[in-house]
């Protein structure tokens, strides 16, 4: 009987060396793991009798590490004395196939032959000096090493964790105002950075709402000097960073009170914020963020849907803001509970770099800087209204990113970290910036000079006038970016004679407030309101009327508002019913900034 080749050990190691570990998903019929297709090990481990499918893909696993580390759990492979004179269909060898060939292939070998080759080898490595075999060990030492990636190493010291991460492309633009802005240069977003205040009277408590310990993650007491060295620029670093603000005072107590009824609320809008915030609390979901598509958390029973259910960042954000601005904290108030939940689902869903200084961000599909912005104006302003040092760091993170994200080019901020601005995404950035500014947070001058920059290049008529992206002449269809410009200039430092200022609040008190635009007439109320006067009493009994009669009383809607306008459907209820709240919280939510105790204040630039 002729003899039989079988692959030799030491070729079934070569190729077994060779072999890259295979995807499931990836692998097609030609991709093996050392000879075994790795649909077959799945097949295998699912059809084993009794098993659930967690065992059988366990069992998957297993076979899959075992085969690429060469401990396929399989007899040994036999040796060559034991493969001798062996049939190739005996049922002991599935590991290999016998090949038949010739006896005239087969090739009588000399033992001495074999000998005087291993005497040449001998010889050889006599002959090579040591020095040279040290120099080649190092030399492949050297690039096993180099070709291993350590991660950094990061230290995250806040109690409500901040996640890592890549920064994000955004995939989808949060458009509020349209899909085509480049077209009609026209802003489109989210919400704002203030928030509204509740008469306690009006708000229903939660349910056996535990103390914040119940549910707070444990961790050491935070050095609040030392969390502030990380995380802000030595440059921009000092003691009156860590010194309480009294810029959100007028959200609670006795002062909230007073600008109430100074500034023109009344019990009907109490009672629609006390409503609203009801809503709001009602809808979030149980791991504490909310969404656009607000349906999901009552199953269907509120209509209006947003479209954009990937930004949940800025979804978050715009149903916290609302409870700030009525001075309901994590720490106290009716709904600390709910409040502490949405900030630890965002401070746990902040992608951190550890550059110098490290930076947070908040940027997401569908919301891009529109969700940075609304997120970051919302733990600032928590840190501001309570101190609390488990807030600094990822408040001072997310400004670190914001000075990052900046355009070099004009000082704007637009949908992606260094592109040229546009007003809409400037708007919510420079707020942001603010709510830090008022928690004493670090922010470089140069930032704000930055954005002063963007709006003087998008303004016309001395300031009256701003733009999308440029300069317009035509100002039907740009009431929102003249509102946003407006307020971004007061909080800039344009005193109230400006000329610009007061032609562009002439120009917006003409115009009169619009339902079914609430994103500009979130702004520009705040406009209204700051600059004071008979405009703003006009201004104000319209805004404040139309929305507390538009507000549904009935059902499981109550206290929200419905979708009004063709841009209003992306954020849906809860972003009509955000702004609606806070556009009602305006009384009160920040100081007067032209009075003699003013936000200005607290904003040097």
């Amino acid at each position: 009987m002729s003899k039989k080749r079988y692959p030799q050990r030491k070729e079934i190691r070569d190729a077994d060396s060779a072999a890259e570990p295979i995807p499931f998903d990836t692998a097609s019929d030609e991709d093996t793991i050392d000879g075994l297709r790795p649909d077959t090990v799945e097949m295998a481990a699912a059809d084993v009798p009794g098993l659930s499918h967690p065992e059988a893909a366990e069992i998957e696993a297993t076979l899959i590490s075992d085969v690429t580390a060469g401990q396929t759990g399989l007899p040994p492979f036999p040796s060559d004395d034991a493969l001798a004179g062996t049939e190739p269909d005996s049922p002991e060898l599935f590991v290999a196939t016998a090949v038949e060939e010739p006896s005239s292939s087969v090739v009588a070998v000399d033992p001495e032959e074999i000998a005087a080759r291993s005497a040449r080898r001998r010889l050889l490595l006599a002959a090579v000096p040591g020095w040279l075999i040290s120099l080649l060990v190092h030399v492949l030492a050297i690039v096993i090493l180099a070709s291993i990636t350590l991660e950094p190493v990061q230290s995250m010291l806040s109690i409500l964790e901040a996640s890592t991460g890549p920064e994000e492309t955004a995939i989808d633009e949060f458009d509020i105002q349209g899909p085509s802005l480049e077209s009609v240069e026209e802003p489109a977003d989210p919400l704002a950075a203030e928030t509204p205040t509740v008469d306690p009277s009006m708000v229903l408590p939660e349910v056996s709402a535990p103390e914040l310990t119940d549910f707070a993650l444990e961790s050491e007491p935070l050095d609040l000097d030392a969390v502030a060295e990380k995380v802000i620029p030595s440059s921009l670093l000092s003691a009156s960073m860590l010194t309480s603000s009294t810029a959100l005072n007028s959200r609670t107590g006795a002062t909230k009170s007073e600008m109430l009824e100074r500034y023109g609320g009344n019990a009907d809008s109490e009672k629609a914020v006390a409503m609203a915030l009801k809503w709001l609390a009602d809808h979030q979901l149980p791991d504490g963020g909310w969404t656009f598509a607000h349906s999901i958390a009552c199953r269907n029973q509120c209509k209006d849907a947003g479209e954009l259910a990937q930004a949940r960042n800025a979804a978050t954000a715009m149903a916290l803001l609302p409870f700030l601005g009525a001075g309901q904290t994590h720490l106290e108030g009716n709904y600390k509970r709910t409040v502490f939940r949405g900030l630890n689902f965002l401070i746990n869903r902040m992608k951190v770099t550890p550059a110098r200084p490290p930076r947070g961000s908040w940027h997401e599909p569908g919301g891009r800087m529109y969700s940075h912005g609304l997120a970051a104006i919302t733990v600032c302003e928590a840190y501001a209204m309570t101190r609390d040092p488990d807030l600094l760091q990822p408040a001072q993170l997310s400004l670190n990113y914001l000075v990052y994200a900046q355009s070099d080019r004009d000082g704007g901020w637009r949908y992606e970290p260094k592109q040229p601005g546009d007003t809409s995404v400037v708007g919510w950035a420079l707020m942001a910036l603010k709510s830090g500014r008022m928690g004493n947070l670090a922010v470089p001058p140069s930032t704000f000079q930055g954005a002063d920059r963007f709006l003087d290049f998008v303004s016309t008529n001395n300031g009256a006038y701003y733009g999308y992206n440029k300069p317009t002449a035509k100002l039907n269809g740009r009431e929102a970016t003249i509102a946003v410009g407006l307020l971004c200039r007061m909080y800039l430092g344009y005193p109230k004679e400006h000329p610009g200022l007061q032609e562009g609040v002439a120009y917006l008190a003409k115009k009169g407030p619009s339902m079914k635009n609430l994103y500009y007439s979130y702004y520009a109320t705040q406009v209204m309101r700051h600059y004071g006067g008979d405009q703003w009493e006009r201004w104000n009994k319209s805004m404040r009327d139309q929305l507390v009669e538009a507000q549904e009383k009935n059902g499981h809607v109550a206290g929200s508002w419905a979708p009004a306008g063709s841009h209003s459907q992306k954020g849906g209820r809860l972003y009509m019913t955000s702004l609606a709240t806070m556009i009602l919280e305006v009384y009160y939510r920040h100081m007067p900034l032209y009075s003699d105790k003013s936000a200005d204040d607290e904003f040097e630039l």
